[in-house]
Parts: C-alpha cells; structure tokens; sequence
C-alpha cells in the first residue's frame, strides 16, 4: 500500500513556503527521469491548466437599486442582452449573448457590434471599463421606474462574479467536415474535403484529464479562475463520467465537467478575453488551472500520462445530426504534430486552446503556491461518478401523441 499524505499537512507546508510544487509538464519529465516513487517523495502540489473556449459560462451582477427603484425585466449590455429574471437589479450575462437586431433604444446594431458578445462586455468589465447599460422595468407599488439609463463599471456595481454552469470539459472532440463548403462552428471554420482539424483541448496538460476518476477534485475544490481564485460548485452540465475510457482512466471523449465560479472583479483580462467565431458567434476564452494535491503514488502514475496516452474522436461536422460520423480515433500527440492522417489523406491539425498560455496558467498558479498566497481547499463533496447523458430525440409530433 503507498504512502498517503493529507491536504492538511500540505497546505501547513504551503503556509510556511516549504512546499514543493511542479506544473504537470515538470511533473511527466521528472518521472521518465526517476520513476514513479522517487516523484512522489519530491513533489507536494502538481499545477495544470488550460486556456480554451468556454460557452457555457456566465457572469452574475448586481446594480444596486436606483431611486426611485425599478425592477428590471429587460436589460441590455452594451447592446447585449442580459437575463434578468431574477431579482429587481440581479442580471445574468451567458458569454455567448448576442446584439439584438435592435437594442432596447430601437437602434440597429452595426455590422462591427454583431462580432461582440457577452464575454466582450464581462472582458471590458474585468478591464474596468464603462459599459452602457439601458433597462426597462415591471412598473408596480414596489418599483415604480419604468426604464432607466446609466454607465455601469466594476467599481459602480455590487456583485459582479462568475457563474460558469460547464467549464474544463475532461476531454472533447476534433472536428473535421468531409462535405464541399465551409462549415462555420463552434470550432471554428472547417474546410471542405477534409480540409482542416481543429481540436479544443491542450491534450495531457489539461485538468481533468490528470485526475480520470476525479478523486482529488471535487465541490469545493480551490481552483484559478481568470487569474483570480475560484471553486468547484459542483457537476457541469453535460456531466458524463461513464463515458468509454482506455486502461489509463482517460476518456475516449468529452466525458466529465466541472461548474465553476470566481470573484470576477478580482480578475486579470490577462486570463479572460471575449472572443468571436465568424458566422457563429460570440464566446469566452478563460484561463483555469487546478492544482493537484500528491496524496499518493496513484496520483503521480495518473498525471505521468503523456500526449501519446490520450485519444480523442475526429467527428465529421458536414453530417447535421446530434450522432455524427467519425474517422475514429486520434491521439494528442498526433494533433500537436501539426497533420494526422484520414483515410490515408494527411490533414493539417491547428488547437482552438493556447497551448501556451495553458502552460501559463499552470505556471502562474505554482507561483502563487510557492509563495504562500493559495492553499488547497478540501472537497465537502464528490463529483457524480455516475451520471448519464440524456438526448432528446423525440420530435414533436411523437410529444403530442404520449
């Protein structure tokens, strides 16, 4: 049986700036060079990261009431509608939110303001900068204003946080289309007869896919959000840990998802920018790094894996349906080569995540560690390890006759 450490004695070691702390990567070359339990006896905190696209994510804000008060049941952010039913001045800001046609003054959004989305705005947010805000309200005794105008910044407003309902996706897909157009996606363009992969994930580097069983991350897990800290809320939407796995624990495809959120005035725009996919729309690139506690030589042979170990599913996007077609399997290796080869045909690969800038985040994280400025948070609860992935498949038709 192997030595087992706590988070307690780690994070004593933490506080007295004693710990020993590795970026994953660190971790992978000190094993090839001295084995599985020489590492272990070296290391006390493993760090990883990513810096990918993020759709399912969000920010909640908090105005403060306005005199006198008005309870706001439609909101716009810069041209960018935000959800607000909720309470009077509590709004909800998804990163994917497009402009209107019109924004709430009748004005026609400018063909430059439709490349701007939600994670735009909680950017120039992050970034201290003024954002129009325009709202119209329920009138009623309590809340008498019917519209309202006004600048809003970090510093003008209460709470201004983010909600992330599906973040650090444990693995995903490469996506390619076989068809004869462009295809416009969440990964971007895909050119026709195989004319471009693209994979969203920084492969081995990644989270996830250094605790397979998600044994050391759980709700309440510290992580780095956004160059901020944040926690593990819970289960991501589209939570699927039973999907298929290789010895290695590792998931053939996108498999587990965490919920995450973070006090976003105090993050960095370093770590956080709004990004838009033509003809798509608009999303959020964020960092998220996630340190590993070694608690016990499992651990270490979990995170050894190498870009070699993971496999992802190359998925033909020119076939419109939710099950589409794929050219089998893949390995991370083979993707950050530059090419793999499809039916014998070599494709030219490219990462819709920054490889480097997930290096980065790990690296950051590691800095604040050793410096005694984050410690590890011990789960209160576990991640469903048995949750399964609902479709809806039924049409309409087939509703109205059950």
């Amino acid at each position: 049986m192997s030595k087992q450490r706590t988070i307690a004695s780690i994070n004593d070691k933490i506080r007295r700036q004693q710990a020993t702390v590795w970026t994953v990567e660190e971790l992978k070359a000190r094993v090839r060079e001295v084995g599985t339990a020489k590492a272990f006896a070296s290391v006390d905190v493993v760090t990883t990261g990513t810096f990918e696209p993020v759709e399912s994510s969000g920010a909640m804000l908090n105005l403060g009431h306005t005199d006198p008060p008005i309870n706001i049941r439609q909101c716009w952010l810069d041209g960018i509608p935000a959800y607000a039913g909720l309470g009077a001045v509590d709004l909800y800001l998804g990163a994917t939110a497009m402009p209107d046609y019109t924004d709430a003054s009748g004005m026609e959004a400018d063909a430059a303001a439709r490349d701007r989305g939600g994670g735009h705005v909680i950017e120039d947010l992050v970034l201290g900068k003024p954002v129009q805000l325009r709202a119209l309200g329920q009138v009623s005794d309590c809340y008498p204003r019917a519209s309202f105008e006004t600048t809003i910044s970090r510093t003008t407003i209460n709470q201004f946080y983010l909600l992330n309902p599906r973040n650090l996706y444990q693995n995903f897909i490469v996506g390619v289309n076989a068809g004869d157009r462009v295809l416009y996606t969440y990964l971007g363009p895909l050119q026709p007869h195989l004319g471009n992969a693209v994979y969203s994930h920084p492969g081995a580097l990644s989270p996830l896919l250094n605790d397979p069983d998600l044994q050391l991350v759980g709700i309440g897990s510290k992580v780095f959000l956004g160059g901020a800290t944040g926690y593990v809320i819970g289960e991501g939407t589209q939570h699927f840990p039973l999907q298929k796995r290789l010895p290695n624990r590792t998931p053939i495809g996108p498999a587990a998802t965490l919920a995450i959120a973070g006090d976003a005035k105090l993050m960095d725009s370093r770590w956080l920018r709004g990004c838009y996919f033509p003809n798509y729309g608009p999303s959020l690139m964020l960092g998220i790094g996630v340190p590993l506690p070694v608690l016990s030589e499992d651990m270490v042979v979990h995170c050894a894996i190498g870009d070699d170990d993971v496999v992802a599913p190359v998925v033909d996007f020119s076939i419109p349906r939710r099950v589409r077609p794929t050219f089998g399997l893949v390995t991370y290796a083979q993707l950050k080569s530059g090419r793999i080869s499809i039916e014998g045909k070599p494709v030219r690969t490219a990462p819709l995540a920054s490889i480097p800038k997930s290096r980065q985040v790990a690296e950051e994280l590691k800095k604040w560690i050793l410096a005694g400025q984050f410690t590890l948070a011990e789960p209160v609860a576990p991640i469903p390890k048995d949750r399964t992935f609902l479709p809806q498949d039924r049409l309409g038709s087939q509703i109205a006759l059950d």
